[in-house]
């Protein structure tokens, strides 16, 4: 599959970067200031889905029903604290082996994207000093679909000018792997096999990647 894919699609968050925690940290504050306590295990629930949809469940965790014009503005409120969060990220961040792997894929012809939910994916590339390594970067400014709807991957092997099946995805959430699925491009997991089995093959973490070419 690796091998003959002209396109590689990475999801953000837990693929290139943790910053989940990050967002766990904001999504925690918001919930406190309304008085009840977001766990970790809630927070597994915010995988790979927007963040709208995101305080949506947040609310239904908390049993809170409020106003669309106020559920906008603590998103901004959230959004605000990661931003702050973020701001801090260092090169030192970006997980193992994720840029060997994406200099790498360069260097044999294939064409790069990013395929993530988050509306501060350019900005995290920046500061990861990696923005140059990717051909096209599609994230929640340009797709209003959250996964497991393929939008995300379908506009990236459009501005990537191939047709899917030329394309493999690389996500660490169920709702990216299905969202690649119904996308029809190949898709390598990034995580534990047991949340991923629908995956063609399931890895650790890029640096498994690195490790197998290396071979």
């Amino acid at each position: 599959m690796l091998e003959h894919m002209k396109g590689a699609i990475f999801d953000l968050d837990g693929v290139i970067v943790d910053t989940a925690k990050y967002h766990f940290l904001a999504w925690r504050e918001l919930a406190a200031q309304l008085g009840f306590e977001f766990t970790e295990q809630d927070n597994e629930r915010l995988k790979g889905v927007s963040r709208m949809e995101s305080l949506r469940i947040l609310l239904e965790v908390g049993g809170l029903e409020l106003p669309e014009e106020q559920q906008q503005k603590l998103a901004e409120s959230k959004n605000a604290k990661y931003v702050e969060y973020i701001s801090k990220l260092e090169q030192s961040e970006l997980l193992p082996g994720v840029r060997e792997y994406l200099t790498g894929l360069r260097e044999q012809g294939v064409k790069i994207a990013l395929g993530s939910a988050s509306k501060n994916a350019a900005f995290i590339l920046e500061r990861l000093g990696i923005a140059g390594l990717f051909d096209a970067v599609v994230d929640g400014t340009k797709v209003s679909k959250a996964k497991p709807d393929p939008e995300v991957f379908l506009t990236a092997c459009r501005e990537l000018g191939l047709a899917p099946q030329e394309c493999v995805v690389f996500e660490d959430a169920a709702a990216g792997v299905a969202a690649a699925k119904a996308a029809g491009t190949g898709i390598v997991g990034i995580g534990r096999p047991e949340v991923l089995g629908e995956a063609d093959w399931v890895v650790a973490g890029v640096f498994e990647l690195v490790q197998a070419n290396n071979k």
